[in-house]
């Protein structure tokens, strides 16, 4: 059987610090970077999802940054078709792919070819959705995804319960993949990097960058994305800095509010993140400041 090409995959929550230590790796392993983060796909969306900029990339190139549009939609099969590609590209100019990024489920249909991870309960999302009819319900899924809409049958698209739960696969996924299991092998060998920091610290972390980019214009960037003919809807869809900062210029919010919500709102994603990511045992763990510790194990991997 034909070696399968190696490849690094650095995760673990927001904030951690995982751009930083991919370019430190990707400089010491000759390697190039393929992002793994389902909002920095989107040209435009910068500050508001910590996209790394052309100086802290130095020299590095990096793939999956600023390729749609953010009014369309990007699913994960389009992530992974992509993804492989410059994959692809990368090896044949032998160097090493290093992904990464905090996405789980962009990274398991990527390497392990499963294109219908298990999404949890979205409960924010749940309660704006209680409150809506049938018929509005099936409005919002026929936007997102109006293939699984048409494919349900009679009663499922009745269902407000079945509906509800089509909308937070879609809205997570970009649309609902079938329930046949893909036949994908992995094209790869990979070793997976997991940063992580004791809870207390990341929530600072979280805090910290929150009202940093808020400092570098944060606010302005969302307000030009609007004004240039990104909708409030859109914005909303595409969580967090987005829909809370969207709602603080439609004058729903106050800035008091924004800073101490999107906080809470961060770190409750961050605890998603691990929860998805605990479920992976080939994950090896670290912290920041064990870099010597994870060169060493990519060193081991690669030799």
């Amino acid at each position: 059987m034909p070696t399968k090409p190696k490849i690094l995959i650095i995760l673990g929550p927001t904030a951690v610090g995982k751009s930083d230590l991919a370019v430190e790796l990707a400089l010491e392993f000759n390697g190039e970077i393929v992002s793994a983060d389902s909002r920095q796909v989107y040209t435009g969306l910068n500050i508001g999802t910590g996209k790394i900029t052309t100086e802290e990339m130095r020299g590095i190139p990096h793939h999956m940054l600023d390729v749609v549009d953010p009014s369309q939609r990007f699913s994960v099969i389009d992530y992974v078709k992509q993804a492989e590609r410059a994959i692809t590209d990368i090896l044949s100019r032998n160097k090493l792919p290093i992904i990464c990024g905090g996405t789980g489920f962009y990274i398991q249909a990527l390497i392990d070819g499963t294109l219908f991870p298990d999404i949890g309960p979205n409960p924010e999302l749940q309660k704006e959705l209680a409150g809506k009819s049938v018929i509005e319900l099936a409005s919002i899924l026929k936007k997102l995804d109006p293939a699984k809409l048409s494919s349900m049958n009679e009663s499922d698209s009745k269902n407000p319960r079945r509906l509800i739960r089509a909308i937070e696969i879609a809205t997570a996924l970009g649309s609902v993949p079938p329930h046949t299991p893909d036949k994908h092998v992995s094209l790869y060998e990979p070793l997976f990097i997991g940063l992580n920091v004791e809870a207390e610290l990341l929530k600072e972390r979280i805090r910290a960058r929150l009202l940093k980019r808020i400092d570098v214009g944060m606010v302005e960037e969302i307000k030009n994305l609007h004004a240039t003919g990104l909708s409030w809807e859109r914005m909303d869809e595409l969580g967090l800095e987005y829909r809370y900062i969207a709602r603080f210029l439609q004058n729903q919010m106050n800035k008091g509010d924004i800073i101490r919500v999107l906080h809470t709102q961060i770190w409750h994603y961050a605890k998603r993140q691990m929860t998805w990511f605990k479920k992976d045992t080939r994950i090896k763990w670290f912290t920041p400041d064990q870099k010597q510790d994870i060169t060493n194990a990519v060193k081991t991997f690669l030799t």
